[in-house]
């Protein structure tokens, strides 16, 4: 049966750690397929995580799946501003633009030019340096700080949201599995992002290359809500599935 499958993959995985699709498919003696459908099941109800042609049991009580923004700041830095240095061409004066609290988005609030523009965001380091520019109006979605992830949890977003019109939205994200879904590790950041991917006009999802083929605790959306994604990666598939 296919419930007791389920539970023999989460042993499988506790004992093992992690394990690739083709491990598990000889443990089961099953196919790739069949695995694959399980996984993407067990998955979506937040049992396990899929990286890269590997799967590995979710460990709720570990402090967490993502690395705090001070880490992921020193995480392909050269990449992410290289990334960020594109979007610019999407931004023009007396746009409303939203930024998630993602450390590429940081790095693009560092190069906006000072220029009449209205930026709406959740995260504390963008705020910091959006601030420093004297024509930008700044918008700060309050709440509750979160320091490690530099963000704010404000349950009243979608009240805030009502009087204001995003024209552009741009984001990143925990992971890319292979169908075009978009993960992130962070529940409030990811309610946040699949709120604005929602409501904004237009998105950019700025990417690098190491995000392609991973998962994360909850799906933000899918490639083909998002405008166009801006990457390092050059692999035909991503373009296809965004494009």
């Amino acid at each position: 049966m296919k419930s007791v499958r389920h539970q023999r993959i989460e042993q499988l995985l506790s004992e093992h750690d992690t394990l690739t699709t083709d491990a598990l498919a000889r443990l089961l003696a099953v196919s790739l397929e069949t695995v694959r459908r399980d996984l993407r099941l067990l998955q979506k109800q937040g049992v396990i995580l899929r990286s890269h042609g590997r799967a590995r049991i979710l460990r709720h009580d570990s402090a967490t799946l993502d690395e705090p923004f001070s880490a992921r700041l020193k995480s392909h830095h050269t990449h992410k501003l290289d990334i960020a240095r594109l979007a610019l061409d999407w931004i023009s004066e007396g746009m409303v633009i939203a930024l998630d609290a993602s450390t590429t988005c940081w790095y693009l609030a560092r190069q906006l030019p000072d220029m009449p523009l209205t930026v709406f965001t959740n995260s504390v380091r963008v705020c910091q340096e959006v601030a420093k520019r004297e024509r930008i109006t700044l918008i700060s979605s309050g709440g509750v700080l979160d320091r490690t992830f530099a963000s704010y949890e404000n349950p009243a977003l979608v009240s805030l949201l009502r009087h204001i019109d995003i024209d552009l939205f741009i984001f990143s994200c925990q992971g890319i599995d292979s169908e075009g879904g978009i993960w992130d590790a962070h529940a409030w950041n990811a309610e946040f992002k699949t709120l604005l991917l929602r409501r904004a006009a237009q998105s950019l999802l700025l990417i690098d290359k190491s995000k392609r083929e991973r998962t994360g605790e909850v799906q933000i959306g899918t490639l083909e809500q998002v405008t166009e994604v801006i990457t390092d990666d050059a692999a035909p598939a991503l373009s296809a599935v965004a494009g």
